[in-house]
């Protein structure tokens, strides 16, 4: 799918926020700047939660409360480690994964045994500032709650 502005960005991700409910996990991918952090804030939006969203680059994850809380992490500083998946266990996300969305950015290969069911969504930003996406559901009713939307 494609999407035309990052404004455009954040209302699927407000969209998306109608079919997440506690205990989901979300991996965004894609390169610097295509628009994973403006998809959070689009979920935060959609989900009521409180505050701004901006990346949690550099405090690694950040919770929301609302509603339904939202768990933000950046595993983007942890691929740069010798074992990145141990230091995701030091986060102990886990701890929130029943009673929130969690959604994690450059987290591929790090973090999908959190949950045997998750949604994996590509962001690329093409040279015009479209944003094409690609979402992948692994396990669970992902694929029938998408198709909902």
């Amino acid at each position: 799918m494609k999407l035309e502005t990052v404004e455009d960005t954040r209302e699927f991700g407000r969209r998306l926020a109608g079919v997440l409910r506690a205990g989901d996990l979300v991996l965004l991918t894609g390169p610097l700047g295509a628009g994973k952090t403006a998809m959070v804030q689009g979920i935060g939006a959609g989900l009521g939660v409180q505050g701004p969203i901006t990346s949690p680059t550099f405090v690694i994850a950040r919770v929301h409360r609302g509603p339904l809380p939202l768990v933000h992490a950046d595993a983007y500083r942890l691929g740069e480690r010798p074992d990145p998946r141990a230091e995701i266990d030091d986060l102990d996300l886990d701890a929130s994964a029943d009673d929130a969305v969690t959604v994690i950015e450059w987290g591929a290969g790090m973090v999908e045994q959190l949950n045997d069911e998750y949604l994996q969504i590509r962001i690329d930003r093409l040279d015009d500032d479209t944003r094409v996406v690609d979402l992948r559901p692994h396990g669970g009713d992902w694929a029938h709650r998408l198709e909902t939307m």
